[in-house]
């Protein structure tokens, strides 16, 4: 893609508006774009990343059983009242038909959808388990949206709903979605700040389980066992100063972000609907469920605030919107030579976002550390005099010249070693 012909265009000073680092660089480098209080458009650059993310979690699930279907965001309101949530939750959009009468919710969740769902399908034990999950716009009326992607009104979640026959089933597969969940971080370039963290369960289990990134921007403070490293959250150490899963007493105390959760439902939903099944005995029984969601805006959002420096975003190579961001900087002759490394590139399936701007060499390189593209390559007439390009990865500091006749191959080291 050429600079020139994309949706882009950079701010060089924050917003008096901005409450986090995540709205500040991701609205000034034009990865989004705030419609209103906790409201965001992806805009191209935004919109990239976001499939990354996307994409990385769907691989994910899929390989832990999933199968993708999409369900309505519009759900009514008999569902609601059916398993008692319609009055529950302060943070539930709820709105009545203009023509019919009829209640309707904008799903925040979607248990009443999918469970109902279920029962067309699940008859005998034969039928189980099963794994179906979405991505898809969800609506919860925050009281205060704030922090950017973190906290919003209008939201992109992932949700994996599991029907067992047993609880010792359900055990099982929760615990392969903790790895598979665990797997999705590392991809996405933050599994070494990100741990599993213990939080109340409620009726049907002991624990649920978070997953909490550490950063000095967290609204989450946890309780990091020093010996296992696993969090444990506010509610849990209150009444178990003891660590659940090893038994130590040492904690450290950091900020963090939840990333994602996964829950043992139990029968609470499958009872209001009757979803059941009937066993190998001609017995009928209540179907077991879990929940395991991940809000792929929170976590683009999460990436930034802790993967940035005071020059802008360090997006890690595998959700960066580009691999490399060309910059010309000089004459006509600069910009041929540009134009046919950049041919080169896309001929190698190389992602290469070329700067053919006519602005000042501090604008251009200054918007490249903006955008957090991992690798720099610059060619300019000093560099083609020696018949070079200048590389630098945005993580590192020194850069290195390097013969234009050998940068193809530099480029692909330097890519691999990237993050």
């Amino acid at each position: 893609m050429k600079y020139s012909e994309l949706l882009l265009k950079t701010r060089k000073e924050t917003s008096k508006k901005v409450e986090s680092i995540n709205a500040d660089l991701l609205t000034r480098a034009n990865y989004i774009d705030q419609l209103m209080a906790g409201v965001y458009t992806y805009l191209p650059l935004g919109f990239l990343v976001l499939k990354k993310i996307e994409n990385i979690i769907r691989e994910e699930m899929n390989s832990v059983g999933g199968q993708e279907l999409l369900m309505p965001s519009l759900q009514p309101a008999d569902n609601w009242k059916k398993t008692g949530r319609w009055g529950k939750l302060d943070d539930l959009f709820r709105f009545t038909s203009y023509y019919t009468k009829n209640e309707f919710v904008l799903g925040p969740t979607h248990e009443e959808v999918i469970t109902p769902l279920a029962k067309k399908y699940i008859n005998s034990y034969k039928d189980l388990p099963l794994y179906l999950y979405q991505i898809q716009d969800k609506f919860r009326d925050e009281k205060r949206a704030k922090a950017g992607l973190l906290r919003g009104r209008e939201f992109i979640m992932k949700d994996l709903y599991s029907f067992h026959a047993t609880q010792e089933d359900l055990d099982k597969y929760y615990e392969i979605q903790k790895v598979a969940y665990t797997r999705i971080y590392e991809r996405v370039g933050i599994g070494d700040r990100t741990y599993v963290t213990f939080a109340s369960g409620g009726s049907f289990s002991k624990y649920s389980h978070e997953f909490q990134t550490e950063s000095v921007s967290g609204e989450d403070t946890i309780s990091l066992c020093k010996k296992c490293k696993v969090g444990i959250n506010k509610e849990i150490i209150k009444d178990q100063p003891i660590c659940p899963e090893c038994g130590g007493s040492d904690f450290d105390q950091v900020k963090a972000i939840e990333v994602g959760n996964i829950f043992k439902l139990g029968t609470k939903y499958s009872e209001p609907f009757d979803l059941s099944y009937v066993d190998e005995k001609d017995n009928k029984k209540l179907v077991i469920m879990g929940c395991y969601g991940i809000g792929l805006g929170r976590l683009m959002g999460t990436i930034v605030e802790v993967c940035h420096d005071e020059n802008g975003i360090m997006w890690p190579k595998s959700v960066a919107p580009y691999q490399v961001v060309l910059v010309s900087l000089g004459d006509d002759i600069v910009r041929k030579q540009a134009e046919k490394i950049y041919k080169d590139m896309l001929a190698r399936n190389v992602e290469v976002l070329w700067d053919d701007r006519d602005e000042s060499a501090g604008s251009k390189l200054s918007d490249a550390d903006l955008l957090g593209i991992p690798l720099r390559v610059v060619i300019s007439k000093k560099t083609l005099d020696n018949d070079s390009v200048e590389l630098k990865l945005r993580a590192n500091d020194k850069s290195e010249i390097v013969r234009i006749n050998e940068m193809n191959a530099r480029v692909a080291e330097m890519l691999s070693d990237a993050k």
